[in-house]
């Protein structure tokens, strides 16, 4: 069998937070039930013992949400049990959560420094920035929680990096941003997503303002490692990547899905944390192996479905870079097929402006 990535919603969409563009809380309310809950301690039992049935190489096992930290800590060190007795082949483990930092306090900070977890901080750029979006339940900003949470992650030593989500407020601002979040070294930079069906709001990302996002960071990001200064770019790092001919390790850079096994906090199973939907369940780890899941009809159907793209994607010159994108990014989806990136104006200009100093950076690795 081959190694394994599973992403686990322990939580399911709980969340202490209530941020105007969370797309799991779009994703719950179009199924039946909206939020599954804690996840039971028999179920993660259940769940690691598949995991170590079915893996050889690695395995790794990734938190998010909804908000994981909301299972408490204890639900983190009955999994570190759980691992150490089924992980009989003693195969290389990697544990990760994604945050958004409200809970995090001197006990959290040390148990996962402890035991190695990579952490993805949830902040978007400048405190007005973070909090016009990112709101507790009383309706208040969170930007001064997040930064004490970086702050204890830095004093005892978490590894971690940033997860910012570009909205189109944020796209206005990317010299601000990056220089706001750079001290942290790691960086993600998300594009923000409309609800399933395609509605737009305040936040929803104009193509142009996102280009210019994706061009002005990437200018300082550029600036920066030819100078010596590197700052790792998630999105950046990964088409530098591709053009020494390394493979991107982001599936939206890929160009087609996977099933990377999302499991829900009742132990049900999805193909992507985009798409834990009632029509996309793959089954039950209470029913069902992880092979019987990833391998069914049902799956099948999932990956070749990303692997229909418009014509004009084939004749694109920045088709080797781009690979469509994300297919979440053409949603609602009607005819596959016909369905182009609603973000292909954005990736457009960015290749026609970066593309070369790409290659200067991949020519100097």
């Amino acid at each position: 069998m081959p190694p394994i990535h599973i992403l686990i919603k322990p939580a399911s969409s709980l969340c202490n937070l209530r941020c105007k563009y969370c797309f799991y809380a779009d994703v719950a309310e179009n199924r039946a039930v909206k939020s599954y809950g804690i996840m039971e301690e028999s179920t993660l039992e259940l769940l690691v013992k598949r995991v170590f049935d079915y893996a050889d190489g690695y395995a790794t096992f990734s938190f998010q949400g909804g908000e994981p930290t909301l299972a408490g800590l204890s639900f983190y060190q009955k999994l570190l049990t759980f691992q150490k007795q089924y992980n009989v082949q003693r195969i290389p483990v990697q544990n990760a959560i994604q945050t958004n930092g409200y809970v995090i306090d001197e006990a959290w900070a040390t148990f996962l420094a402890e035991h190695h977890f990579l952490v993805g901080l949830s902040m978007d750029g400048t405190r007005e920035l973070h909090d016009g979006m990112r709101l507790d339940a009383a309706g208040k900003g969170t930007y001064g929680r997040v930064k004490r949470a970086a702050e204890l992650f830095d004093r005892y030593g978490v590894e971690y990096n940033i997860l910012c989500v570009v909205n189109n407020l944020v796209a206005r601002h990317p010299k601000q941003v990056y220089q706001a979040l750079k001290g942290y070294r790691y960086l993600q930079f998300i594009p923000c997503l409309d609800g399933l069906d395609g509605a737009r709001k305040a936040f929803s990302l104009d193509p142009r303002r996102y280009a210019d996002f994706l061009i002005g960071t990437f200018d300082e990001y550029y600036r920066d490692f030819m100078s010596g200064n590197y700052v790792s770019v998630r999105n950046f790092d990964n088409y530098v990547g591709m053009l020494l001919g390394r493979p991107p390790e982001s599936c939206a850079q890929r160009g087609v899905c996977t099933c990377y096994c999302v499991v829900e906090g009742d132990g049900s199973v999805y193909p992507c944390d985009f798409y834990v939907l009632d029509e996309w369940k793959l089954g039950n780890l209470r029913e069902d192996s992880i092979s019987a899941m990833l391998q069914n009809e049902k799956a099948m159907d999932f990956m070749r479905m990303s692997h229909r793209l418009p014509r004009e994607c084939g004749a694109c010159p920045h088709y080797a870079l781009c690979r469509g994108g994300c297919r979440r990014e053409r949603e609602p989806l009607g005819d596959p097929a016909l369905a182009k990136n609603f973000l292909c104006e954005s990736y457009r200009l960015f290749f026609e402006r970066c593309t070369e100093k790409m290659r200067s950076m991949a020519a100097r690795l």
